[in-house]
């Protein structure tokens, strides 16, 4: 009966390469999966933004997982996707499609485009020099997120706390009586902070921020890249106007034909912010023609010391020649509002003015970490060998008797 024990022995291990914990997809463009934890060790597999994996073990920030093709090999965590989150990539691909341009930025180096605005997110595609893109969206986020608090749980021996019983109550004197209070106290509390000249308080320094943009290429990817890693590709006879602040959107605004320079000039519509990682998208926004009698740029219009919000849309006027224009601007009174001017020649006027509520929110991006558990694979049709080996005995045994 030795070889059925030894049999069964092994019916009850199971290898630790077919135990799964979860599903996983890549993140990045491509992922390199190495053979050992070390980051030396040898390439496994290559994998791409997408492909889903199997998670078999985790160790720390380390991960093994096992590709479509049966390769396994190790990758850091921070470098995979959840199925949710894969989703939420997915639906924010499909909202921002309805999402106006509020221009197109150019890059001039490789810049990597995230699934998420922080630097810590897999970066699933990359811009080449000279690229350009949409802008449609804007965000501000810390540049080191703080990691959730980890309480680490206290183990407690059986035979301690068997042998730890009620605890003992210690022996305390009296309090003594707490002294009266002086009379003058108010002078014995001095010097206030109010009577030092020159003092000043430690403040703690305040986060660092990072502003992110949303953007859309040519061929509908969208990501989130740095903002200040973006250029708005306005032309250089207006962009020289920008006094040192970022141009945050511009869109044409009708044209303007200059017969003694035999040219065709846009007007332009932009705003620009002066201070960063603020939580709206501009402080000032302005109105550029094209000036017949000087043939350069002049403005006709500008409004500054505001609060703006994406989107910053042009319109057709029905029943007017008047070009369009609205901009999201909040008030004094707190609330937003959606303003609509009107621009013919050098004269712009506000038409309209109403409560403002976007129609398109953009979907959040769950945090990651979470790999739905995998359903381990189960045949009922097929029972376990000592399952099989006791029923063969049995048979065996009543077929004697």
């Amino acid at each position: 009966m030795l070889w059925i024990g030894a049999l069964a022995g092994c019916t009850q291990t199971t290898p630790s390469s077919t135990v799964t914990t979860g599903i996983a997809y890549v993140g990045p463009a491509t992922l390199n999966l190495r053979k050992d934890l070390g980051s030396r060790s040898s390439v496994a597999a290559t994998a791409h933004h997408g492909e889903k994996l199997v998670v078999l073990e985790t160790r720390r920030r380390l991960v093994r997982v096992r590709t479509s093709a049966g390769v396994e090999g190790w990758t850091d965590f921070n470098l995979l996707l959840s199925e949710q989150q894969m989703d939420d990539l997915r639906k924010l691909a499909e909202s921002a499609k309805k999402l106006p341009s509020q221009g197109v930025a150019t890059v001039y180096e490789p810049l990597n485009i995230h699934a998420e605005p922080s630097r810590q997110s897999p970066s699933f595609f990359q811009l080449a020099e000279g690229g350009k893109v949409d802008v449609i969206g804007h965000r501000v986020s810390l540049q080191h997120p703080p990691s959730p608090p980890r309480t680490p749980a206290r183990r407690v021996s059986a035979s301690k706390k068997k042998s730890a019983g009620k605890p003992k109550e210690p022996f305390l004197l009296p309090l003594p009586s707490p002294p009266p209070v002086p009379k003058n106290l108010e002078e014995l509390s001095r010097p206030r902070l109010s009577d030092l000249d020159g003092y000043e308080t430690k403040q703690a320094a305040p986060p660092a921020l990072d502003d992110w943009a949303l953007v859309r290429t040519q061929n509908g990817d969208v990501g989130w890249a740095l903002a200040r890693m973006l250029v708005m590709a306005i032309p250089d006879e207006v962009a020289q106007y920008a006094e040192g602040k970022r141009i945050t959107a511009y869109l044409p605004l009708g044209e303007v034909h200059d017969k003694e320079k035999d040219v065709t000039k846009p007007n332009w519509l932009w705003t620009t912010a002066s201070a960063s990682h603020v939580p709206y998208e501009f402080d000032s926004f302005r109105v550029f023609v094209w000036s017949l009698k000087h043939h350069r740029y002049e403005t006709a219009y500008i409004e500054r010391n505001v609060k703006g919000y994406y989107p910053v849309a042009t319109l057709d006027l029905p029943g007017s020649e008047e070009k369009g224009f609205s901009v999201v601007i909040e008030d004094k009174d707190g609330q937003t509002y959606k303003r609509i001017y009107g621009f013919t020649g050098y004269r712009v006027h506000m038409i309209s003015k109403e409560p403002y509520k976007p129609s398109l929110l953009l979907p959040e991006m769950h945090s990651g970490g979470n790999f739905e558990p995998a359903a381990p694979a189960q045949d009922s049709a097929k029972p376990g060998l000592l399952t099989w080996i006791r029923t063969r005995l049995g048979r065996g045994s009543s077929g004697q008797n």
